[in-house]
């Protein structure tokens, strides 16, 4: 997949935004990466499925719009990851399953290779991960591909939004040895800094990730959380975090509260989108396309 092919897509989608050599982005070099090839991969978002309510008039539709859409791609992405809240929250355990057994149905007709999931804090807070785990695996792992390493962390399943000693210790052991030259691509649904804690937009403990991701001179964090596209650095961490596929929310700290905004029906889906990131292996960069989703 070649730029020009995702500048097409970003046209073809209208409204999307694209972004070549962010900051914080450039300099993905390792011996490892240099013997790769460049790949794509896809991050969905945020799909809260059983979320009824005005915010989204389709919220039974919506997912299976994005399901096409990355369908729909000339070239299929080398995986998709799923950055939580796959489900929307709910008191009743069984409830809770049927709606993750919904979900898994739908994104099962992906046509792709691979497909990892995380948990947000809809899925996984009120019985710390239980649900998930027993449909989606584990909350907190790590992967390769093509030279860039991958760590998925869990900073919901812990209620008080933190990502808890045992993980920061497994952390510290999986980045153990690594050249401090390598990629490394961090995966989370909060925010690892205080973007907001007033909002519950922040991890508590994420400073401690961020110290021990430090050394790492090309870091870069995709996250959700926060249902629009939002771009920070932690000195030169990279965080890019991802639209939703249910409804947006307002900007940090512009209002008392975090109340979805209002879905417009002379434009439906605005603000919401997923997202293409290329990892460039010759280029030593990311390029990073949000795309809107469309109406069928």
């Amino acid at each position: 997949m070649q730029r020009r092919d995702f500048l097409h897509l970003a046209a073809a989608g209208g409204g999307a935004v694209f972004a070549s050599g962010l900051a914080g982005c450039a300099g993905m070099q390792t011996a490892g990466a240099a013997t790769g090839s460049d790949f794509y991969f896809v991050q969905l978002s945020d799909s809260h499925w059983g979320y009824e309510g005005p915010a989204n008039p389709d919220a039974r539709g919506t997912l299976t719009k994005a399901v096409a859409a990355v369908n729909a791609l000339a070239e299929p992405p080398a995986f998709i990851v799923f950055t939580g809240d796959l489900t929307h929250t709910t008191d009743d355990p069984a409830e809770r399953r049927r709606r993750m057994t919904e979900f898994k149905a739908i994104v099962a007709g992906l046509k792709v290779p691979v497909v990892h999931f995380m948990p947000g804090e809809h899925d996984a807070s009120l019985d710390r991960g239980a649900a998930f785990q027993e449909m989606f695996g584990p909350t907190h792992y790590s992967f390769d591909h093509q030279g860039v390493h991958f760590i998925a962390l869990d900073n919901v399943s812990d209620p008080g939004a933190k990502i808890g000693e045992e993980q920061l210790a497994w952390l510290k052991a999986d980045l153990a040895g690594r050249d401090p030259q390598a990629p490394l691509v961090v995966l989370t649904h909060r925010p690892l800094f205080d973007l907001a804690p007033q909002w519950d937009w922040a991890t508590r403990d994420g400073a401690q990730a961020i110290a021990l991701l430090m050394p790492f001179q090309h870091v870069t964090v995709f996250y959700g959380h926060i249902h629009q596209a939002l771009h920070r650095m932690t000195g030169h961490i990279a965080h890019h975090s991802a639209q939703s596929l249910i409804f947006p929310l307002p900007v940090p700290g512009s209002q008392d509260k975090r109340t979805p905004l209002p879905w417009n029906p002379a434009a439906p889906y605005q603000g919401l989108g997923w997202r293409q990131v290329e990892a460039e292996q010759k280029g030593l960069q990311y390029d990073i396309a949000d795309l809107p989703v469309a109406k069928a």
